[in-house]
């Protein structure tokens, strides 16, 4: 069969189809209040309709003060213990503390010395791929979209296990921990197969056993596999603060939605990384960088409070990059004073910005944080307060390690598998209904018409 050479093409036809679809589709945004209707299923201050029930993590924005909900300074809770706890406690110990935490949202407790080595060996055994999987699948037709190709991977490592429909609790266990440990190594790959066809030279690394997750990360990137060890360290907090953040986020959410259908597991996470993709989401970091590429090229002094101010009102009268009208990095649907983890990332962005002599990057950042919200709050109708999120310094952190931009969204993801996996099991031990929430019907019943009338 004869190729199409103009398959991408967006023909006059193609056009007119979409402009139907623009005509018939624009429902009047006066219904979602006529039908009480709470528009991204949460409220005007970030309150989200209440979906489910999990004890996986607990993402706190308010407390009560005399019987009144009151915003507070954000939290982050892994199966009821603190996530800055988390990090501190393996920094303190000069440990990583990715696998602890993925140990602890799988199972529901903290593992002891030898638990935690024990789950360490299981995601070492289960970091090697089938026979021929990079040869047949990753380095066939490679995708300058990661998250791509590594929902294409996961999909069709399904065509690999005899077992893959199979969704009883052992089984979907043994999945969920190939996937944790397999999802670093099937990135990285897919990473280096679309360089590798874009000329360079194709480095395919073996992962070590007895390095971490994150350290592995590092040691498959780079060509000559070296790493310092604050890097890795800095990488691993990262992948912990990522690790989960309640059910409720949209790609937890579509876990739980595609799970309650009794689908597959690996069905259930190429949902959740299509989801995750999307720029609202996982692919924020990799904006708000941007963003900060173009403000440096337009901004003559980056200490200059008024020439900033000006970038970020001029963002948001979509006259700036994107012309999105965002703020990227500023802002989140639940938390309004501060992002727990953005409030533990700050700290160590500030260390390794100056050992990597880039000071003047992290003062930019710095600013934009405080006047950020200053200038949203003059140009837009605040409903909750707005502060920086984990993607405003997630990104310059992978950006000062040297990590390609491409790979920024997978690595939340290399990090988001520990929670989807835990809120699988969840949905599947406490599974009674389909998830089947109800969308208000607001067009009209018309007669049909015969072809020949038409």
């Amino acid at each position: 069969m004869a190729s199409n050479p103009n398959y991408c093409d967006i023909t006059p036809e193609i056009e007119a189809l979409a402009g139907q679809a623009l005509h018939n589709n624009s429902i009047d945004p006066g219904d979602y209040v006529k039908y009480d209707v709470k528009r991204g299923l949460r409220d005007l201050n970030g309150k989200g309709v209440l979906a489910g029930l999990t004890e996986i993590s607990d993402v706190v924005a308010k407390q009560m003060v005399n019987g009144a909900e009151v915003p507070c300074d954000g939290k982050l809770y892994d199966r009821g213990i603190d996530v800055e706890k988390l990090v501190a406690g393996a920094l303190k110990e000069d440990r990583f503390g990715f696998e602890e935490t993925a140990y602890l949202l799988l199972l529901g407790r903290l593992p002891d010395r030898q638990e935690l080595l024990e789950f360490k060996r299981q995601l070492a055994y289960y970091r090697s791929l089938p026979n021929n999987f990079v040869r047949d699948v990753i380095l066939k037709a490679p995708s300058p979209d990661i998250m791509n190709s590594l929902a294409r991977s996961v999909l069709n490592l399904a065509c690999y296990d005899d077992r893959a429909d199979d969704i009883s609790l052992p089984n979907v266990m043994r999945q969920c921990v190939q996937l944790i440990a397999l999802f670093p190594v099937l990135a990285v790959y897919g990473y280096q197969a679309y360089t590798y066809k874009s000329g360079s030279s194709l480095y395919i690394h073996a992962p070590q056993p007895e390095l971490s997750t994150a350290e592995n990360i590092l040691s498959l990137l780079r060509s000559d596999s070296s790493y310092s060890f604050w890097e890795a360290h800095v990488l691993d907090i990262c992948l912990t603060l990522h690790a989960e953040h309640g059910g409720g986020n949209n790609s937890t959410f579509t876990t739980h939605v595609v799970t309650s259908s009794g689908t597959d597991t690996y069905s259930c996470m190429t949902a959740a990384l299509a989801s995750l993709k999307g720029p609202k989401h996982g692919g924020a970091n990799i904006k708000v960088i941007q963003m900060f590429e173009d403000m440096k090229e337009r901004i003559g002094d980056w200490k200059d409070e008024d020439e900033v101010k000006a970038y970020l009102r001029a963002l948001l009268d979509k006259q700036a990059f994107d012309k999105a009208g965002l703020i990227y990095g500023m802002g989140h649907a639940v938390y309004s004073l501060s992002d727990p983890r953005a409030s533990v990332l700050r700290s160590f962005v500030e260390k390794l910005s100056r050992e990597k002599g880039r000071n003047e990057e992290y003062e930019l950042y710095s600013l934009v944080e405080r006047l950020g919200p200053e200038v949203i709050s003059g140009e837009r109708t605040m409903y909750k307060g707005v502060s920086a999120n984990v993607d405003f310094y997630s990104g310059f952190v992978y950006h000062m390690l040297d990590l390609p931009l491409e790979l920024y969204t997978p690595i939340f993801a290399m990090a988001r598998i520990a929670g989807w996996s835990a809120h699988r099991v969840e949905e599947l031990i406490n599974m009674g209904k389909i998830i089947r929430p109800a969308y208000k019907y607001v067009g009209t019943h018309t007669d049909y018409i015969p072809m020949s009338d038409r």
